[in-house]
């Protein structure tokens, strides 16, 4: 029983991080509208911090995946906490600061590198057999917080003003700090005598089907953060009440969590890549579908709840991939190059969105790059080849 203790702990409070930096970030494009019109920021300016938030996430997460799996996740967490509440807090200034907003979106960028590296802790904590279902179990749980936090700041927008949402946004932020205290998972020890981080760097980006889920990776992170950060905006020039927005943010919030569980399971009978490929083909279809139908409150409710059940159900999946070809000696650093891919797509999936809403006053284009997009991703997904590169990555699996 008491073994069992520490993995229960480190479950919840993962969910709970998890849950309030995933709700926090996803929420952030209701603040475009109030923040344009009070303080007259464009989409294009909105729409590139969001942009240099995912483009830094992903260059730091690497950086702080090889921190955590030296010195344990718990470090990591706390710093990049503190650090993402302060550039919460600068939204508030961008008219008062110099490049307030380009600064508010490089530091929350970094902010975001900490909860990832919970997954390695997760992983090396659960047997291989239940890996799939526990990190399944946790992102799950963290998906709960879109379904809070947005409609929350829908609420405050409507209330006090969009400046009392950012304020509580930021406090929420550096409680993760807090819930990280707790956390005692220790950098793994003798898993493994490839110890050199550039060497299974090397390996893994020579390996063909680390390649082809990184770069179909690049789709998942490109569809997802244009829906985030224009989804509410496209609704309000369709002629739909601006709060259905937060309502269907709210909507794939709850639907994430079944869907995340679900595909958690799921991982544990059948291939994990196919799964990962039908994910990126269901997005895709689901947003031909919305385009096709009249846009309505019923029809986006009835999107966002479709896309939500396809929303994190793949990161059970890469995880469980990864830990399996690749190993836990240095896996929250091999997470965090695949990541990286996720992050460049969600740079340009935000910032294109509002170039091209500048330009021509409407998202047409966009939505077509995303459908594009993601049947290349299902297209490389399905063919990847997810056999360990050497026998030396076999053994490190089972360990």
């Amino acid at each position: 029983m008491t073994a069992k203790r520490p993995l229960l702990l480190l479950i919840v409070l993962s969910g709970l991080i998890i849950s309030l930096c995933m709700g926090l970030r996803q929420s952030l494009g209701l603040f475009m509208r109030p923040m344009g019109v009070e303080l007259g920021i464009t989409a294009a300016a909105f729409g590139f911090s969001i942009a240099l938030q995912n483009i830094v996430w992903g260059l730091a997460q690497p950086f702080a995946g090889a921190v955590a799996d030296r010195h344990g996740p718990r470090p990591v967490i706390v710093a990049t906490a503190l650090v993402f509440a302060a550039g919460l807090l600068l939204f508030m200034t961008p008219s008062l600061i110099p490049g307030g907003l380009v600064l508010a979106g490089l530091m929350l960028g970094v902010g975001t590198t900490g909860f990832s590296t919970l997954y390695g802790a997760i992983n090396r904590r659960t047997s291989p057999q239940k890996r799939s279902q526990t990190v399944g179990l946790v992102a799950a749980t963290g998906s709960l917080g879109t379904m809070v936090i947005a409609p929350l700041g829908g609420a405050l927008i409507d209330g006090p003003g969009w400046k009392a949402g950012i304020v509580v946004f930021a406090a929420l932020g550096a409680a993760m700090a807090l819930l990280a205290l707790p956390i005692s998972e220790s950098p793994p020890q003798g898993l493994s005598q490839k110890t050199n981080l550039r060497e299974a760097l090397r390996e893994a980006l020579g390996h063909r089907g680390y390649l082809f889920m990184t770069l179909a990776f690049f789709a998942c992170g490109f569809q997802l953060v244009f829906l985030t950060t224009h989804l509410p905006a496209y609704l309000v020039l369709c002629g739909v009440a601006p709060g259905v927005g937060a309502t269907a943010l709210g909507l794939i919030g709850l639907f994430n969590a079944i869907g995340t569980f679900i595909f958690g399971q799921l991982g544990a009978r059948y291939s994990q890549k196919h799964l990962l490929a039908l994910i990126y083909l269901l997005r895709t279809l689901f947003i031909v579908f919305f385009l096709l139908a009249p846009v309505s409150a019923a029809s986006t409710l009835i999107f966002a709840s479709a896309m939500g059940f396809l929303w994190l159900g793949v990161t059970p999946l890469v995880n469980g991939i990864l830990s399996r070809v690749f190993g836990l000696t240095h896996f929250n650093a091999l997470f965090g190059v695949v990541f990286l891919s996720h992050q460049v797509g969600s740079f340009f999936g935000a910032w294109m969105g509002g170039l091209v809403f500048d330009r021509w006053g409407n998202y047409n284009f966009a939505w077509g790059a995303l459908i594009v997009i993601g049947v290349t991703a299902f297209t490389l997904q399905w063919l990847m080849d997810e056999k360990p590169p050497t026998a030396r990555a076999v053994a490190l699996a089972g360990t």
